[in-house]
């Protein structure tokens, strides 16, 4: 099972326990062997690549562009990224030169192409910016690929 993930970089400091309460239990439900295909930004990609790793499973890393690393708001996501993409068992690198809203777009897509279903932890929202996570999910919904949306009800960003 190929299971892609899309969601926001900044959850609330006081619902990461419970966003990463609900997707361990999402991920437990799924059949094994298990890949996460991810774009590793940090926040919801990050996590779930976490977890997945932690429950035996494989990541298919879909880099957005050369310089990628650059574009991390934080020197821990930075370094969460690093760990995670040495863990990979498949990297993937699309042809932009630097990181922009149009790769981010792409790859977003990509791993939608090479997901059997697609987890979205997303409040719903409109994006704020072209490649954001409501972008990922309209264009998974298009391609009738399963879309299973994660967030705490109630909760705003």
């Amino acid at each position: 099972m190929k299971v892609g993930i899309t969601g926001h970089q900044n959850i609330p400091r006081h619902a990461a326990g419970l966003v990463r309460t609900m997707l361990q239990q999402f991920l437990v439900e799924q059949p094994d062997p298990l890949t996460c295909v991810t774009s590793l930004a940090g926040g919801a990609d990050q996590m779930c690549a976490a977890l997945v790793l932690k429950r035996g499973g494989s990541l298919h890393a879909v880099v957005p562009c050369a310089g990628y690393e650059k574009s991390f708001g934080t020197a821990r996501a930075a370094q969460r990224f690093r760990t995670l993409l040495a863990q990979s068992s498949a990297v993937e690198t699309l042809p932009f030169p630097e990181p922009s809203e149009e790769a981010f777009l792409a790859a977003g897509r990509r791993v939608v192409d090479l997901s059997d279903l697609l987890i979205a932890v997303w409040d719903g929202r409109p994006s704020r910016g072209m490649g954001g996570t409501a972008d990922i999910v309209a264009y998974a919904r298009h391609l009738s690929v399963k879309v299973t949306v994660i967030w705490p009800q109630g909760l705003s960003r």
